[in-house]
């Protein structure tokens, strides 16, 4: 299976955003700089964040975008079907019914075990998907770290966040 880069790059984005004081806003060119990415092609990935209810946005020059609900309330799967969809990976087209030597009917009652399978594998990996949520990434993160990363993250927030004029 194969995700797009908005995978990557919107996962990023939202554990960046949770480092944000509370009533603190990052803006999409700022993310994109941050994570050395298109701003044009974050932008995309922001929408179909802010439209699934995981980030909020604030327009105007001096908006941005912060969480919209606390990061243990957002796992990898919500972000993943936010910018990839809820369809499922594999699409049966039931080219079985197809070709020369076309079978009878009644071979067909029952679904195609290919598809059976792959749709098995796909409710396990969304169901790991579902399990993670971003404070766990942070967690992990935060036992990896020798200190480096978070002041790299540290100073790019010093530089670079905004304040929204509400409170979180």
């Amino acid at each position: 299976m194969k995700l797009g880069d908005g995978v990557e790059q919107a996962i990023h984005s939202v554990a960046m955003l949770t480092c944000l004081s509370p009533n603190g806003l990052l803006s999409a060119a700022a993310l994109a700089e941050f994570h050395g990415v298109s701003t044009s092609y974050l932008l995309k990935h922001l929408q179909a964040l802010s439209g699934a209810g995981i980030v909020q946005t604030w327009p105007g020059p001096k908006g941005g975008y912060r969480l919209a609900r606390p990061a243990e309330k957002i796992t990898l799967l919500d972000i993943v079907l936010a910018v990839e969809g809820p369809e499922p990976a594999f699409r049966c087209r039931e080219i079985r019914r197809r070709g020369p030597n076309l079978l009878a009917a009644r071979m067909f009652a029952k679904p195609c075990n290919i598809n059976a399978a792959m749709l098995r594998a796909e409710r396990a990996y969304r169901a790991e998907l579902g399990r993670v949520t971003i404070a766990d990434i942070i967690t992990e993160l935060n036992d990896l770290d020798d200190g480096s990363i978070a002041a790299r993250g540290c100073a790019f927030l010093a530089e670079h966040q905004r304040r929204s004029a509400a409170p979180a």
